[in-house]
């Protein structure tokens, strides 16, 4: 093999390659679950109803993002990054061939070991993306941008062949292809890790057994386990939530986590011996986590209720075929792969001209451009409430001003939470940025509980109301902007 890849340490290639064909299984799958669940037993389907559906669905991407943190932890203590990559993406594959296994039961073993395969193999790849280039700088930048491209391309080719080997020929197949693309990844990455040199071998830090174990934190996990359990166990008591359905357990989930990330914040600002400079850059972190949560949590609607309205009140026939509906899912990525360069040399532009928006403007032009997307589908869903078939040109352009606002809000995310982060805490501030998004993906699952796909006449409301939501969101934090980059200090 070449000893450069486009230019880059030839490592690249087998990082870039093993995260390609492990979103292509990802995004493959996910153009699937929430069809393959709502689709009646009948038809090969698990008949759930789309409340039961949504809430399984938003736990799953809650749970990828939220195991990324211990994943991450074993890497590092453990077993070094590359064991992490090879045995998360082994178990991955072992996920979707049980989910290819037609059972209910087997079905929810795959998701739990995607979730855990996933959570080893996601952080560790792109961490060794970064150890390529020890001397930091604009080199180290470019890589991750040719890396992007890879997890793109896979997101892309996905939902294309398992969209149509599961909605036109069998589910259980699409699941099962989802597994062999995971397969072609593990196949390459053994071939090529050579490529790697040592990085990843060994674990970065070493554990001691014999160092006392911080008592602080171990107090603090402690107390909010109890608060939580304690919230858990009142709610379940007086009605609010019942965590024995899927429902229930997702809104449990919700309370869990979100008591965990405003105790965290609350903690490091109130007895995290911060400095009054350092207390107000954590204020900051806080406000752009839950702006981030927010987005996700509009964003993901894409592989559940933006999902279901494509495969139920779309117009996909084109030519006489009926195309099916996870090929709208290959959009978003499509639209990644034209426009990020375009949108990063706009910001070189602006840079250059001292017009480049600071980041709560980013992050305000996200939530708003989410809005502005799901007013289209507020277009589309009164069409198909009045009995037409939507084009899918609402869909596409719903996806292209989503695209927009990620390519706005993303990239900046978590680059200005280790910049603004105390030293001391940049590790922990990176695992809240995951938290919130984790957050996000959940809130997405239960927000799409309330499209009810046989009940039309609620979905322009439906739409509307997250169009109110994230753009109101938008607009309050391009109100507190100025404020927030004064608190911001010298960070841009």
């Amino acid at each position: 093999m070449s000893k450069q890849f486009f230019g880059h340490p030839s490592g690249l290639s087998t990082l870039f390659f093993t995260e390609m064909w492990e979103r292509f299984s990802y995004y493959g799958m996910r153009a699937l679950l929430i069809l393959f669940m709502v689709t009646t037993a009948e038809a090969g389907g698990l008949g759930f109803d789309s409340e039961e559906a949504a809430a399984i669905y938003g736990l799953y991407t809650c749970g990828v993002y939220l195991l990324t943190l211990p994943g991450g932890w074993m890497a590092d203590r453990l077993i070094g990054a590359q064991k992490a990559i090879w045995y998360g993406g082994i178990i991955i594959m072992l996920g979707h061939f049980t989910l290819a296994i037609p059972s209910e039961t087997t079905f929810f073993i795959g998701l739990f070991l995607i979730v855990i395969g996933t959570g080893l193999l996601k952080p560790n790849v792109s961490a060794i993306v970064g150890d390529l280039y020890p001397e930091g700088g604009a080199r180290r930048d470019a890589g991750f941008s040719v890396f992007y491209m890879g997890i793109n391309i896979g997101a892309f080719l996905g939902p294309l062949v398992c969209s149509y080997l599961g909605e036109e020929v069998n589910w259980h197949m699409g699941f099962a292809f989802a597994g062999i693309g995971m397969f072609f990844g593990l196949v390459q990455f053994h071939l090529t890790k050579k490529n790697l040199g040592e990085i990843g071998v060994a674990p970065n830090i070493s554990l001691d057994k014999n160092a006392k174990l911080d008592s602080g934190n171990n107090l603090l996990a402690l107390a909010f386990a109890v608060v939580s359990v304690l919230l858990l166990v009142g709610l379940q008591m007086t009605g609010a939530i019942d965590m024995f359905t899927p429902r229930g357990l997702a809104e449990a989930t919700f309370v869990i986590i979100g008591v965990v990330a405003v105790g965290y914040f609350a903690y490091v600002l109130l007895a995290g011996g911060l400095n009054a400079d350092e207390q107000k850059k954590v204020v900051v972190i806080f406000v752009l986590v839950m702006a981030a949560a927010m987005f996700w949590a509009g964003f993901e609607q894409a592989g559940s209720s933006l999902n279901l309205f494509a495969e139920r009140y779309t117009d996909r026939v084109i030519g006489g075929w009926e195309i099916p509906a996870g090929w709208l899912q290959s959009v978003n990525p499509m639209f990644i792969i034209i426009f990020s360069p375009i949108f990063g040399a706009l910001w070189v532009k602006l840079s250059m001209m001292h017009l480049n928006p600071r980041t709560p403007i980013k992050f305000a032009l996200g939530l708003i451009l989410l809005a502005l997307g799901f007013f289209v589908m507020v277009q589309a869903a009164r069409i198909a409430a009045d009995g037409f078939a939507a084009s899918p040109f609402f869909l596409i352009l719903t996806y292209f001003l989503h695209t927009s606002g990620e390519l706005c809000l993303s990239p900046v995310g978590l680059s200005t939470t280790t910049k603004l982060a105390p030293r001391r805490y940049v590790s922990q501030m990176m695992g809240m940025w995951f938290v919130g998004t984790a957050l996000g993906n959940l809130v997405a699952g239960l927000v799409a509980g309330a499209f009810d796909p046989d009940s039309v006449q609620q979905m322009p409301d439906l739409f509307m109301s997250v169009v109110l939501t994230t753009g109101g969101a938008g607009l309050v934090i391009l109100v507190l902007s100025p404020w927030m980059q004064k608190w911001m200090g010298e960070i841009k």
